[in-house]
């Protein structure tokens, strides 16, 4: 790790800011697609089990619902740190990028589900009706009715997911998982380096906005389909 004088030396900060936004794309990008799925197929579930559902199942719904209920809540720093022990078994440490992804997978997937779940249950109940009377399987119904039809509001929210992330890989630069945060803490916040500071925020700044016009034009094109 390079030192830093007080006057900040650019050319000796500029490699590592590169390699922080790889670090910070790295953990947003696998957290994004990982707790992207395993968010959809909870919320999915959540959604088909409950009662009246096309899979209603209230014993599964309410085990699923609780458990959702119980983790989402929690901070996410002190949600990582909790998971520590379980990251250091699957990971092989706590530090790091890699091992990092693995608290931020989990906190999306379950942040995750309840969007999926909340936009799945604006879809019309009569176009899932006229499915079921034609004879379409649960699967059939998820894959052709459900999803197509919340697909506007369900990019809106993953793209208020994945704003949450970026947030949550700024946190883990406390923890020692690299990327924009520990770049802003220890070559920026630690050292008085106010400017440092600042060139993260306006990273990060335009990252959400780069993903929030995506989101919205996404969301747009798929309304007009």
């Amino acid at each position: 790790m390079k030192v830093i004088t007080a006057d900040t030396d650019w050319s000796a900060l500029r490699p590592v800011l590169w390699e922080s936004v790889g670090q910070t794309l790295l953990m947003v990008s696998a957290t994004i697609v990982l707790g992207g799925l395993f968010g959809l197929v909870l919320g999915v579930l959540l959604n088909t089990t409950r009662r009246g559902g096309i899979m209603a199942n209230p014993t599964v719904h309410t085990i699923l619902n609780v458990l959702v209920n119980i983790i989402r809540p929690i901070p996410f720093i002190i949600f990582a740190a909790a998971l520590g022990p379980l990251t250091l078994k699957v990971t092989g440490s706590t530090i790091g990028t890699a091992s990092m992804i693995f608290p931020l997978t989990l906190a999306a997937t379950f942040g995750i589900s309840r969007i999926v779940e909340q936009n799945l249950v604006s879809v019309d109940p009569g176009v899932i009706e006229a499915a079921q009377a034609m004879g379409a399987s649960p699967w059939r119904i998820i894959r052709t009715v459900l999803i197509p039809e919340a697909l506007a509001p369900l990019i809106l929210g993953y793209t208020f997911a994945l704003v949450a992330v970026i947030d949550m890989t700024a946190v883990v630069g406390a923890m020692g998982g690299g990327g924009l945060g520990n770049f802003a803490l220890a070559y920026g916040y630690q050292r008085y380096q106010w400017a440092v500071t600042w060139a993260a925020v306006v990273i990060i700044i335009v990252f959400v906005q780069i993903a929030q016009f995506i989101g919205n034009a996404l969301a747009r094109k798929a309304l007009r389909h």
